[in-house]
């Protein structure tokens, strides 16, 4: 019975009939946004089919494992999977709802399980974690020291920018990310009160000490763009890149263990033909020498009564040989 199960849950036909709820599942979630759609009887309908759906997709994978159902939650995916089931029926009152459509929004995520391709890229970061905790690390000193360096240089000629260290991280930040970071380098380049180059006329009463670095400024933001977004960014996308390659490389070991296991398999089968075979064939062998036994046995009862009549005969040609002398 658990083996047609897992055969079931296996099968393509069950897997497509799960990413289909799971697209719906989507969609619901995307139309409870809308305040014309809130409440909507339909919605909540489909809301429990979905529901229904997961929860049997729950109890099929767990009384797949037979004897051991515990094995279903060796799998992450599966402890996501019934979380998700487990937070659908949890009682939410009024002021929870926001939290209860959170909770449904997480189906979506079950795509990712339906997915090969995207199960394996996200199995791809996870693996990568590790990797990219050092480069964040490496990362968060090259935040820091240009933090410092740029509070201390250009602080006080642009305070709304560098005036403390968490503005200019932020600042740093923004420049990272390749967001309106040449505004930025003119005011330290020409100064901030510097006409259509510096502050804005709103806030020109926050450059109280206008100070232009025309080289020191450039330098320092291309040296930091260098440094953060050419060199970091790409090591976290080498990374990235690497966490796939091993990952596809353990599928392919994984797929090639399967082939090997279903090889050894198969030759067990054959082995056990084979013996059903040699037993049949040593289960007729006895059969004969049964026979073969009796057919002796018997030839040895006949020796005497062969005897007797050679002697009988013997004794009949003697008496004949009489008579014919008489």
């Amino acid at each position: 019975m658990s083996q047609k199960l897992k055969t079931l849950t296996e099968s393509n036909l069950f897997q497509r009939l799960i990413l289909s709820t799971i697209i719906v599942a989507g969609v619901v979630a995307g139309l409870d946004t809308y305040p014309a759609f809130a409440h909507n009887p339909f919605l909540d309908l489909l809301d429990k089919v979905v529901l229904a759906i997961f929860t049997l997709e729950v109890v099929l994978k767990v009384a797949a494992e037979g004897s051991k159902p515990w094995k279903y939650f060796t799998d992450p995916w599966n402890v996501f999977d019934f979380a998700i089931v487990v937070g659908g029926f949890l009682p939410v009152d009024a002021q929870y709802v926001v939290v209860f459509r959170l909770l449904r929004l997480l189906r979506v995520l079950k795509l990712v399980r339906s997915v090969p391709r995207l199960q394996r890229l996200v199995s791809a970061l996870l693996n990568s974690i590790p990797s990219m905790f050092y480069i964040g690390c490496l990362l968060f000193l090259l935040f820091y020291v240009f933090g410092v360096t740029g509070t201390l240089l250009f602080g006080a000629n642009d305070p709304l920018n560098f005036g403390t260290l968490p503005k200019t991280m932020l600042t740093l930040f923004k420049v990272v990310t390749m967001e309106a970071w040449p505004d930025i380098l003119r005011i330290e380049q020409f100064g901030c009160a510097a006409p259509g180059l510096g502050y804005p006329e709103e806030m020109k009463d926050m450059c109280t000490q206008s100070e232009a670095f025309p080289l020191l400024g450039p330098l320092y933001f291309i040296a930091f763009i260098l440094m953060g977004t050419m060199v970091i960014m790409n090591l976290f996308i080498g990374v990235i890149i690497n966490g796939m390659e091993e990952s596809q490389e353990e599928e392919k070991e994984f797929e090639r263990a399967q082939r090997r296991l279903r090889k050894q398999r198969d030759m067990s089968m054959e082995l056990d033909d084979m013996a059903v075979i040699v037993e049949k064939l040593s289960e007729q062998l006895n059969v004969i020498r049964s026979q073969s036994t009796l057919n002796d046995s018997v030839l040895t009862q006949q020796e005497p009564l062969r005897a007797e009549l050679i002697a009988l005969r013997r004794e009949n040609e003697a008496l004949k040989q009489k008579l014919g002398a008489t």
